[in-house]
């Protein structure tokens, strides 16, 4: 039987090669043969690789490596069969993978000998396994999950699936979309900026700056969106300087966001602060280019100015920059209805409603200023329109309560107030409106009611301030005299500069027969009122950049600043004067308007029954079907306020 040393053995330091007879294995004993020490290569000769395996359990075990300087060793045959038979049957030994090495040196000693007899690829296999947590579920489950990073495609999605859920009024599951967002994302501010205005919606206003604050801190102050909604709550919040402090950094991060400019004029603006306004407008056109918002802020400061052809020019602009901008449409008829344009006005509306069919604010405007014209049911039908249109929006049914009050009946404007009150509990106007009505059917309580009810929603508002005045003005009506001037020092307290509430308590003290008072109380408005000193010179130098070829800056420059300005007038007190000639800037402006056809003071450009069927798939003739659906389904679906 050949015999053959173990696969183990054929290392690169032992080469052996086995001369063997053909003589039977008892015959062994008394033969010797020699083992001569050749290279590896000699392995490859078809004479030495002539001899076929044996089987496991004929094969001897491994022969021991022996120095290598020793050429050739002499066995005898006595020893082999001793060898051979003190060996135990089961030769074959199956060698196992160490998994964890002890600190014992015999374990050391067999992880040696194990790798020893390994090869190259085991070894390195085992040495990744050990770094791999294959062999520590818990610490995958832990660490494993924290460290897995969504696709950035998710967060689109997140953001996209909270702002659907936050439109719903479901704050709390939009809350828990972008926090999530946040942790995974927390250089992106888009996450940011939708969760603080959310938390800005439920009044959590400590909330909201803790959260703009970390977002700036996560974008390294370069995203200008967060700190630009970050200003706007500060200034919500009545902390000017910071808000200031906050416009100047979105401003710094992009020079080119027009957002912050123009939040920051406005800011200025209310803050009396004309000039600083003015050159924050001029730097948005300069760095930004022409936008909308800023020829619409400009045109209504001209306006209030009294220089009406400077602000036509730039609500031109503004309509110019964007057609659809239905908010500078509606600011150009507001002005027209100052002059008593009230055709060009007409045709701003309708400028309005086809820039944006479905805009509640157009619909409303146009109403009301189509009933205090006189034409009640066209402004009725406006309104109507704007309701279906609008059905979440309690402003409109106010309004429509308020001309059903005064044209119709006391019970459908009752009605209408409480559907009103009930989409949206929180709206002062409509319980100020409410209250006011219920005052002028004789229904006292009633009305301290609603009017304390419209206080309990915030009483630090300009709704609160109209809400003391008109409480104060109930309580002048009955003679109690000290609760009324509680209630307009009250209302002073909001809003200093409403010129009404002055007024109005001037004349208690006059009724009264005090006559000294009266006066003390209206030198007290004159002393306090804000004036507004706005630099007509501006003007010429502003024109000159935004168009220095236009033709008619000369003609525009001609007009003078009139000594006095002209007092507000209510759309209530405004009454079409047919007679009144109508200057040839606005005859131009009428005849581009309506495509040069000439229109009636009570006509339109449109048929706004065609046009409603075409845009808005309505049926002129099912308005009052619509309402009264609608109606039914407010009824069912929303539980009725307790007072």
């Amino acid at each position: 039987m050949p015999f053959l040393p173990s696969s183990s053995s054929f290392s690169s330091n032992s080469n052996f090669t086995v001369f063997y007879t053909s003589q039977s294995p008892h015959r062994l004993s008394k033969l010797s043969f020699k083992i001569p020490i050749l290279p590896l290569h000699h392995f490859s000769s078809p004479s030495y690789l002539s001899v076929t395996s044996c089987s496991s359990q004929d094969s001897p075990p491994p022969v021991l490596e022996k120095d290598s300087s020793v050429p050739t060793q002499e066995i005898s045959t006595e020893d082999v069969v001793s060898k051979k038979e003190s060996y135990p049957q089961k030769v074959l030994v199956v060698r196992r993978p160490v998994m964890e090495s002890s600190g014992d040196g015999e374990s050391e000693e067999s992880e040696e000998d194990a790798d020893l007899r390994s090869s190259a690829i085991d070894a390195g296999l085992k040495e990744f396994a050990k770094k791999m947590p294959l062999f520590e579920p818990e610490r995958v489950e832990a660490s494993g999950l924290q460290l897995e990073k969504p696709l950035a495609v998710n967060l689109d999605l997140a953001l996209y699936k909270a702002k659907g859920l936050a439109r719903r009024f479901r704050y709390e599951e939009a809350q828990e979309i972008l926090e999530k967002c946040i942790y995974y994302w927390p250089e992106d501010g888009r996450a940011s900026v939708a969760l603080g205005k959310i938390l800005s919606k439920q009044s959590k206003m400590a909330e909201a700056r803790a959260v703009y604050e970390k977002g700036c801190q996560a974008t390294q102050g370069e995203n200008p969106y967060l700190w630009q909604c970050w200003a706007v709550l500060e200034n919500k919040m009545g902390n000017i300087r910071r808000a200031r402090e906050l416009f100047d950094a979105a401003t710094v991060a992009n020079k080119r966001h027009i957002a912050a400019w123009h939040g920051w004029a406005v800011l200025e603006i209310k803050q009396g602060n004309i000039k600083k306004a003015r050159q924050l407008l001029a730097k948005a056109l300069k760095f930004c280019g022409g936008n909308e918002y800023v020829y619409q802020t400009l045109a209504m400061l001209e306006a209030k100015a009294n220089r009406n052809e400077q602000a036509r020019y730039l609500f031109r602009q503004a309509t110019k920059c964007n057609p659809k901008s239905c908010a500078s449409w509606l600011a150009w008829a507001q002005l027209e209805i100052q002059q008593e344009n009230n055709s060009v006005a007409r045709l701003l509306f309708e400028k309005a409603v086809q820039a944006s069919p479905k805009n509640r604010f157009a619909w409303h405007v146009w109403g009301v200023f189509e009933a205090n014209m006189g034409n009640m049911e066209k402004g009725r039908k406006l309104l109507k329109i704007g309701h279906v249109l609008n059905p979440r929006d309690p402003v409109l049914l106010q309004s429509l309560a308020l001309l059903e009050y005064k044209y119709s009946s006391t019970n459908l404007a009752r009605v209408l107030f409480r559907r009103a009150s009930e989409l949206d509990p929180r709206h002062q106007p409509v319980w100020v409106a409410w209250g006011w009505m219920e005052w002028k059917e004789g229904n006292i309580a009633k009305a301290r009611e609603l009017y304390q009810i419209a206080l309990s929603i915030n009483s630090t508002s300009e709704s609160a301030a109209r809400c003391l005045q008109a409480w104060g003005v109930l309580e002048q009506r009955l003679g109690n005299l000290s609760a009324a001037r509680r209630l307009f020092r009250s209302s002073l307290n909001i809003n200093s500069q409403s010129y009404v509430t002055w007024m109005t308590w001037a004349s208690l003290e006059e009724d009264q027969g005090n006559s000294v008072r009266a006066e003390e109380i209206r030198n007290l408005y004159f002393q306090q009122r804000t004036e507004v000193v706005d630099d007509a010179s501006w003007v010429m130098g502003f024109l000159d950049i935004i168009d220095p070829a236009l033709d008619s800056i000369k003609r525009l420059l001609k007009f003078g600043r009139k000594s006095l300005q002209k007092e507000k007038e209510s759309l209530e007190n405004i009454t079409e004067n047919n007679g009144n000639s109508i200057d040839e800037d606005s005859v131009g402006l009428s005849s581009g308007l309506s495509g040069g056809k000439d229109t009636e003071s009570s006509g339109t450009g449109i048929d706004l029954d065609a046009f409603i069927s075409e845009k808005l798939s309505l049926d002129p003739s099912k308005l009052d079907v619509q309402l009264e659906s609608y109606k039914v389904y407010v009824t069912s679906r929303t539980r009725p306020r307790r007072m």
